[in-house]
């Protein structure tokens, strides 16, 4: 192979921020770089930032112009955020995808679920097997993670060998799978490892990630107590707690109900790849009702708080199968994520209200991060002994906390980038050299919009200002035809002296337009804009908040 000159590191989702990864590795010469692709997730919409937005995916602006030399999409693992965006991008990207088992099997089930979609072939690697792909050579090592076959990639190239960690822990009980193959990973240390691209998530954390043994403890113990009703939620690709749940219900002599079609298409994946084995088949929601109090275990998806998901249902009394009464229990299995806190506390407060325990990782060992704390960043540096170390997965203070430990462990060079940063890795001293376009696309119903489209930025305005409408008939002798028609959404209905709103929009409407000159009043142009503004304006000084204003003007 010739050698090439330069490898590089591009993110483009997943560094500054939790979630929504994409990560790019450059080996070649300028434009005939070869680029292989890690993960392609989301994050989700934000309903008082972003309203009407359910995911937020990395724009694939730069690797789409690159598209001819992108040889391959890898995947470390199947959650949301490293593998959610792959139905609505790979169209734009359509290059080869590899993955193993577990991944490729709860991908195929999601297409499934998809209405109508593309045809998207993935390439099923062995755990712990090598892959060429283009000048790349991808080994897949196993690790410890919240989801079943979780891998670290070790990429090896002509210029070195990286080590991107994905999301990973160190569990020496897992419920599930082996623990992380320290063993392997100290013989790539040993082989040489110029890079180490690492999961930041929890490096402000002191100490070691809990095991998954202990959370199981756990919830068998609050189960076996309680009285009537029991409903746990979790993340529904979490097959470890899944699997905790169940035992913990056999154990109290309940029956597991699954409710939500996430959890119901997780399961239905875990079992055919033997991850349940073992375990007594759940039964479906419409069965629920037909069990005592004391024999049903509800395992629900909802766990952050997403208004269509089975608990906010539940917490609603609008399930159509699933009720929960005073002095029932909910367990909520997970941490929320950062964003979801007002809804996560709206359904907690909610149960609550009704005489419902609810019972969180605040108070009881019922949930474990599927992340490392310091201590095991302080392994995996030590295993590996990088020459490098570049922090991802995480936010700003998680980057900086991950920085500050390698260096402390005496990683030689570390440096810290941002999404759309193209960092040579080698040859020569680490750095930045390049930006290149980055940013968000939204999922906008079943449309696909950059973060700067017209009506993302509009539909923001709109839900904190509303929006006012005008009509005006005018004649061909710049006469008004008939009243104005004033619509107003999101406007209050009187002002602060108890006045009508829209009577006084319309005296302002009709006022404007005969102070205009005779001239302007037959352009129709110039009547809309300047009812426009001065509509704009008396709301501004009635209610204080600058609303969208718009004025049709017709012609009759």
């Amino acid at each position: 192979m010739a050698r090439a000159d330069e490898l590089s590191f591009v993110p483009l989702g997943g560094v500054g921020e939790i979630g929504m990864n994409l990560s790019l590795y450059g080996l070649g010469k300028g434009r005939q770089r070869s680029w292989l692709a890690v993960d392609l997730g989301v994050s989700f919409g934000n309903e008082e930032h972003l309203p009407g937005i359910d995911v937020v995916m990395p724009d694939t602006r730069f690797i789409e112009s690159e598209k001819k030399n992108l040889v391959g999409l890898v995947l470390t693992h199947a959650h949301e955020d490293h593998f959610g965006a792959i139905i609505d991008l790979w169209p734009r990207l359509q290059c080869p995808i590899f993955a193993t088992k577990f991944s490729a099997a709860l991908f195929e089930a999601k297409c499934a679920s998809e209405r109508n979609p593309p045809n998207i072939p993935v390439t099923v690697i062995e755990s712990g097997g090598r892959v060429d792909i283009g000048p790349f050579n991808v080994e897949f090592v196993a690790v410890q993670h919240s989801i079943p076959e979780s891998h670290a990639l070790a990429i090896r190239t002509s210029e070195g060998l990286v080590l991107h960690t994905g999301d990973w822990k160190l569990d020496p009980t897992p419920l599930i799978g082996e623990p992380t193959n320290e063993k392997r990973l100290r013989e790539l240390g040993d082989e040489g490892v110029l890079a180490l691209i690492g999961d930041s998530t929890n490096a402000v954390r002191e100490g070691r990630s809990p095991s998954e043994r202990e959370v199981a403890h756990g919830l068998t113990e609050i189960i076996k107590d309680a009285k009537g009703r029991v409903a746990v939620t979790t993340f529904a690709s979490n097959v470890s707690r899944m699997r905790a749940v169940a035992e913990a219900a056999r154990e109290a002599d309940r029956e597991v109900v699954l409710i939500g079609r996430a959890m119901e298409r997780v399961a239905q994946v875990a079992r055919e790849t033997g991850y349940l084995d073992g375990i007594a088949p759940f039964r479906s929601a419409d069965l629920y009702g037909h069990f005592p109090p004391n024999k049903v275990l509800a395992l629900c998806t909802g766990s952050q708080g997403e208004p269509r998901a089975a608990l906010a249902r539940i917490a609603n009394d609008d399930h159509p199968e699933v009720t929960l009464n005073s002095g029932d229990t909910v367990i909520f299995s997970s941490r929320t994520i950062p964003g979801n806190e007002k809804s996560v506390g709206t359904i907690i407060n909610g149960l609550v209200s009704q005489g419902i325990k609810v019972i969180t990782d605040r108070t009881h060992m019922v949930h474990v991060s599927g992340h490392p704390r310091r201590d095991e960043l302080r392994d995996m540096i030590s295993w590996v002994r990088p020459q490098l170390l570049i922090p991802a997965h995480g936010e700003a203070l998680h980057l900086s906390e991950h920085a500050s430990l390698a260096r402390s462990c005496g990683v030689p060079k570390v440096l810290i980038c941002k999404n759309g940063d193209q960092v040579r890795l080698a040859p020569g001293e680490p750095a930045i050299i390049e930006q290149v376009p980055s940013g968000r696309l939204y999922k906008d119903g079943k449309i696909l919009e950059d973060q700067n489209a017209r009506a993302v930025v509009a539909r923001r305005r709109l839900a904190f200002a509303g929006s006012a409408f005008v009509a005006l008939a005018l004649t061909e002798q710049g006469e008004l035809a008939d009243d104005p028609q004033v619509d107003l959404v999101g406007i209050p209905e009187r002002n602060a002296a108890g006045e009508l709103m829209d009577e006084l929009i319309f005296d302002v409407a009709v006022a404007t337009f005969d102070n205009l000159p005779r001239a302007k009043r037959r352009d129709s142009d110039a009547v809309g804009e300047a009812v426009r503004r001065a509509v704009r304006s008396a709301i501004a000084e009635q209610w204080g908040k600058k609303t969208v204003c718009v004025v049709h003007v017709l012609e009759v």
